[in-house]
C-alpha cells in the first residue's frame, strides 16, 4: 500500500485506502487482508475470477456492507461512522440495471436526484445535462423498458452522476453489451475521468481494463495476486509477444520449450511466450515442425490474468 493519504488544501489525494481489509460471511473469508489505495483522478480496476472477492470489496467501499477487520477510509472518512456522508458523495453503477421501468428516461434521473435532497430546479437542469452526456436526449420522454441494453446502461451511468460524485464505482459496466455499445460507454467513462471523476471498475474484459484503467489489482481467492498498470503487469508476468500454434486435434504436440521463455499447452493450441514471435516461428519451422496454423500476437493483460489465476473454470 502507498503512503498514507495527505490533504492538499483540504483535498484528499487518496480517495480510498484499505489496509489488511477483510470480509467474512460466517466461516467463509471473501476478502483476506488486502491493501488498496485509489488516488484522486485515476481509473482503478479490480480484476479476478468469480468468487475472487471483487464485489465484496466494492460493497465495502460503497458503504453498503461493513468490513470484518482491517482499516478502510473512503473520501477521508470511516464508512462505519460516516456511511451516509460518503454515499452522498459517490456514485454507484451496479452490475445489473435497476432502473424504474414505470418512469420515463428523464423521470428516472429526476426522481433519483431527489433522493439526495437536491432541489427540483437543480435536478431538472442536471437531468438535461446528463441526457446529453448519455446521448439519450431523443429518448428523454420514452419509457425505459423498450430501450436497448446499451441505452439502459448509459442511463444507469447517467443516473449515478446526478449528485456530481467525486468517486464512481462501476461493477461490470459493459457486461452483455455489443461492441458498439461497449466502445460508446468507454468514451463516456473516459470523458468522466478527464473531468476529474475518480473511477473504480470491476470487469471481466481484459481489453476494457487495458483501455480504461491507470492501475489495477488482480484478485484471486480473496487476496491480491498482483498490482500495477496494465503495461507494468504485462512486462512483469509475460513476454512481449506470444506465438500460438495449432496441431492436429488429438495429436501430441512436439517438445517446444527450446523456442520460448515459457510454453503453455492448451487443449486446442500451444502458446509460446517469447520476445520475438516471428523469430520463434522461424526456428520452429527450421526444426521441421509444421503446425496446422500459427499466430503471432502481442502479449495481453489476459495472458497475465490467466497466469496468475489459472485457467480452471470457477463457478
Amino acid at each position: 500500500m502507498s503512503d498514507p493519504a495527505v490533504s492538499v488544501g483540504n483535498v484528499t489525494t487518496h480517495l480510498v485506502e484499505a489496509k489488511a481489509l477483510t470480509k467474512h460471511f460466517g466461516d467463509f473469508e471473501a476478502v483476506r487482508g488486502i491493501d488498496v489505495d485509489v488516488r484522486r483522478g485515476e481509473a482503478f480496476g479490480f480484476l479476478g475470477p468469480n468468487g475472487a472477492g471483487k464485489s465484496s470489496t466494492m460493497r465495502m467501499i460503497a458503504c453498503v456492507s461493513g468490513r470484518t477487520g482491517g482499516a478502510l477510509s473512503v473520501l477521508g472518512m470511516d464508512p462505519d461512522r460516516d456511511g451516509p456522508k460518503i454515499r452522498a458523495r459517490i456514485g454507484v453503477v451496479p452490475q445489473l440495471d435497476n432502473l424504474d421501468t414505470e418512469l420515463t428516461v428523464r423521470q428516472n434521473l429526476q426522481v433519483y436526484g431527489r433522493y439526495f435532497g437536491l432541489s427540483r430546479a437543480h435536478v431538472r437542469e442536471k437531468a438535461t445535462e446528463l441526457l446529453e452526456f448519455a446521448q439519450l436526449v431523443d429518448r428523454a420522454n420514452d419509457e425505459v423498458e423498450p430501450l436497448s441494453g446499451g441505452m439502459k446502461r448509459r442511463l444507469t451511468i447517467a443516473r449515478s452522476l446526478i449528485n456530481d460524485p467525486e468517486l464512481l464505482l462501476l461493477d461490470e459496466p459493459t457486461t452483455g453489451l455489443d461492441p458498439q455499445a461497449r466502445h460508446l460507454l468507454w468514451d463516456r467513462l473516459f470523458r468522466l475521468k478527464q473531468d476529474g471523476v475518480t473511477l473504480i471498475i470491476t470487469t471481466h474484459y481484459m481489453d476494457e481494463a487495458e483501455q480504461l484503467c491507470d492501475r489495477l489489482v488482480v484478485m484471486d481467492g480473496g487476496r491480491i495476486a498482483a498490482e500495477g498498470s496494465p503495461k507494468d503487469l504485462i512486462n512483469r508476468y509475460s513476454t512481449r509477444e506470444v506465438l500460438e500454434l495449432r496441431f492436429q486435434p488429438g495429436a501430441q504436440p512436439p517438445e517446444l520449450g527450446q523456442f520460448a521463455d515459457r510454453v503453455e499447452v492448451l487443449p486446442d493450441r500451444v502458446l509460446l511466450y517469447t520476445a520475438d514471435g516471428e523469430a520463434a516461428l522461424k526456428a520452429v519451422h527450421a526444426r521441421g515442425i509444421n503446425p496446422l496454423s500459427s499466430l503471432v500476437r502481442r502479449s495481453s493483460l489476459e495472458d497475465v490474468f490467466l497466469r496468475l489465476t489459472g485457467r480452471t473454470l470457477v463457478d
